[in-house]
């Protein structure tokens, strides 16, 4: 079976149990993606309601989609409704929460919920996981090979650790292709740019953000949640990995290792990025109020490239910090 999932969640269980897990995201944006919007909208989506969830809609109802796992604590309150509308149209749904609270016992509650509903043992879970950590320690070097030898793009690094979200449906296949990219990267000439960005809120919208910031001699080198999406933290304990994994959780939460990886990183500035109605937004206004960086704002609506207006921004604010 494929099992679409709506944002990052314990992808081991649905492997242990034998499934293929879909990130319904990734195949959103790498599709058309401006017809899956249209097409949510035709069915009657509003306007004013998020890209990605319309995006995630359509992928789910147009594709070969056995059963959707639906973030209903921990991502978009609109997900609650994409679940109704799905099961409108006759999709499996199934809940999964990650805790306000973080509390262990409730993401324990969780997992076994979801190992109950696919019929697997904690132990094959547990043995998906030491797999999959072997893959994860290869992200992690691809990610000091962006931000220490300056050898792989912030695209690049964008690329490969949001599809590890999901490993792209074959974490072997996942694997090779990734250690034939490590090796071609070592070789590389480190890349020169004026500044350093992090990058910080969900995974653009925008096509050709990176391209642009490359083009105005600045490099990303810190992508903070497609980084979250790779469990970087490699926790021993399956429960605490989903526990320090960020995004779910308070931005509070998030900011401890924001603060961290910046430092590290050795960055000049930040985009905060965040989608239209959404409500991650918000936390832009504690961002900034947290960091001692020059922070821009940018939001992203349809997909597809920068408008003029965000450009002219961008070139605003670089020049402001140059001066």
């Amino acid at each position: 079976m494929k099992i679409g999932f709506t944002t990052t969640f314990p992808i081991e269980i649905i492997y242990a149990a034998g499934h293929i897990p879909v990130d319904l995201n990734n195949v959103f944006v790498t599709g058309d993606a401006k017809k899956f919007v249209e097409a949510a909208e035709f069915d009657g989506y509003p306007r004013n309601i998020c890209s990605w969830i319309k995006g995630m809609y359509s992928v789910a109802k147009s594709t070969d989609i056995d059963a959707v796992i639906g973030i209903v604590e921990g991502d978009c309150s609109n997900t609650h409704s994409l679940m109704a509308t799905l099961m409108e149209e006759g999709i499996e749904v199934i809940p999964f929460s990650f805790p306000f609270s973080r509390e262990r016992d409730l993401i324990i509650r969780e997992f076994d919920k979801l190992e109950s509903y696919f019929n697997v043992s904690h132990k094959k879970v547990i043995e998906a996981k030491k797999r999959f950590d072997k893959i994860r320690k290869k992200l992690i070097y691809l990610d000091e090979l962006t931000y220490k030898e300056n050898k792989v793009t912030g695209l690049e690094n964008h690329l490969w650790l949001v599809n590890s979200s999901d490993f792209n449906g074959d974490p072997d296949d996942f694997e090779k292709r990734l250690d034939k990219f490590l090796s071609e990267a070592e070789k590389r000439e480190p890349i020169k740019a004026e500044y350093r960005f992090a990058l910080l809120g969900v995974p653009p919208i925008i096509t050709d953000l990176y391209e642009y910031m490359s083009e105005m001699n600045c490099q990303i080198v810190f992508n903070e949640v497609q980084r979250q999406f790779s469990m970087p933290y490699l926790e021993e304990d399956i429960y605490q990995q989903y526990l320090s994994y960020t995004y779910p959780y308070s931005i509070f939460h998030r900011l401890e290792d924001i603060k961290i990886e910046l430092e590290k990183r050795n960055i000049d500035a930040v985009i905060s990025y965040s989608q239209s109605f959404c409500h991650l937004q918000i936390d832009t206004m504690i961002i900034k109020n947290h960091l001692d960086y020059p922070v821009l704002a940018v939001e992203g609506d349809q997909p597809g490239p920068l408008d003029a207006r965000t450009k002219l921004r961008i070139e605003s604010f670089l020049d402001m910090i140059r001066y």
